[in-house]
């Protein structure tokens, strides 16, 4: 590698908009982010798998894709 061009790696605090804070290594001292580990549904398992289900339901009723012509 060639000296003096690389950015200094250091410690680095990231702060969640809910609150978490957690250490990570970067070339910025500080980072803020809005979701996290910690707050995403994904994560914290409270995502509602209902609203997929009705835009698939909306999107069948936009292009006339009904079940029972199907059959």
């Amino acid at each position: 590698m060639k000296k003096d061009i690389h950015p200094e790696v250091q410690d680095c605090t990231v702060t969640c908009a809910c609150g978490e804070t957690f250490t990570v290594k970067s070339t910025k001292p500080e980072i803020n982010v809005e979701v996290c580990s910690k707050c995403h549904p994904f994560y914290t398992g409270k995502q509602s798998r209902a609203s997929r289900a009705g835009r698939v339901d909306k999107f069948n009723k936009k292009y006339g894709f009904d079940q029972k012509e199907a059959a």
